[in-house]
């Protein structure tokens, strides 16, 4: 995670990089590091939100609601990805639970849905972006569905259960404007592959990179500096050090990437820079759910992608 606090200058001090604490305790974490009273506005790198295919034949019509229920009684083994396709089913609609002789086609039979129908419209392809991976998939490099699982399970539904977090979910909760009040924790879905682009960051050009290589994060390190400086950000030493050594060269370096990649994205997004991408359509808002910056498509579309 990286943190970010907006000081008595009125500028924002990026201080820390480091790995996620206990989940149960990350909120109250982020309290204790609050230099004034305000709000907390956490991004988070999984999805949050449902497709609309799945959640009519489930009878889903509200995600906020049907979060406390997920992990219980007839959604006991919904957090519990299944190993055998004749496992899935709407209660249960993770798979596979590890590799071997898993396809999307059992994925597709064991929901009847086709499987270009389980993306949510913020995950689709767009012109600066690939499609991200949808919710119920749960193989393979790209894949986010454990990530959600846990993220689920073990933090929002708990925080949206305590009442003194304040805890809000963008955009079930509201608009950007009406949940950020003092005291409350807003919950944000960040896809760093998103801000990218926003940030003038490019993987394809003009030399092809990965950010799995260090050498490749190290590319950028003199770009991430300046744009601090451009928008009045000041970095903590340590975080310097951290980008000029390309993140480190151990494999959270990665990670630790995305998660500056993610901080930055969003402080841009609150500075005015970029739209907040706020989704008006009210299954989007009660449903689906948004990736925050992410603008609105001038039509709905789905990704038509090989099932096999």
């Amino acid at each position: 995670m990286a943190i970010a606090v907006l000081q008595a200058n009125h500028r924002w001090l990026v201080y820390e990089l480091s790995k996620v604490c206990e989940p149960s305790s990350l909120f109250l974490y982020m309290k204790s590091h609050q230099l004034t009273p305000g709000c907390i506005i956490s991004g988070f790198d999984f999805p949050i939100g449902i497709p609309l295919s799945y959640a009519a034949k489930a009878g889903i019509t509200d995600l906020l609601t049907t979060l406390a229920l997920f992990g219980y009684n007839e959604w006991d083994q919904f957090y519990t990805p299944a190993v055998l396709p004749s496992q899935i089913s709407l209660h249960r609609p993770f798979y596979p639970s590890r590799p071997g002789n898993s396809r999307r086609q059992y994925l597709e039979q064991g929901l009847n849905i086709p499987f270009d129908r389980l993306y949510r419209l913020c995950e689709v392809a767009h012109e600066n972006r690939r499609a991200a991976c949808p919710l119920f998939w749960t193989m393979g490099g790209q894949q986010v569905g454990k990530a959600a699982i846990s993220g689920w399970e073990s933090l929002l539904a708990p925080a949206l259960d305590d009442p003194k977090l304040n805890l809000k979910i963008w955009p079930f909760s509201g608009s950007l404007v009406d949940i950020c009040k003092t005291g409350n924790i807003v919950v944000l879905e960040t896809y760093p592959a998103e801000f990218y682009g926003h940030l003038g960051l490019s993987f394809s050009f003009p030399v092809r990179r990965s950010k799995r290589r260090q050498i490749d994060r190290k590319a950028f390190a003199y770009q991430l500096i300046s744009w601090a400086g451009d928008h009045d950000l000041e970095l903590d030493g340590s975080i310097i050090g951290l980008i000029m050594d390309g993140f480190g060269n151990d494999l959270c370096g990665e990670d630790r990437f995305d998660a500056f990649i993610g901080l930055y994205g969003m402080i841009n997004i609150i500075l005015g820079n970029h739209s907040t991408g706020e989704p008006v359509p009210p299954l989007i808002t009660k449903i689906e759910g948004w990736i925050f910056g992410q603008e609105q498509p001038q039509k709905e579309t789905r990704v038509s992608r090989n099932s096999k």
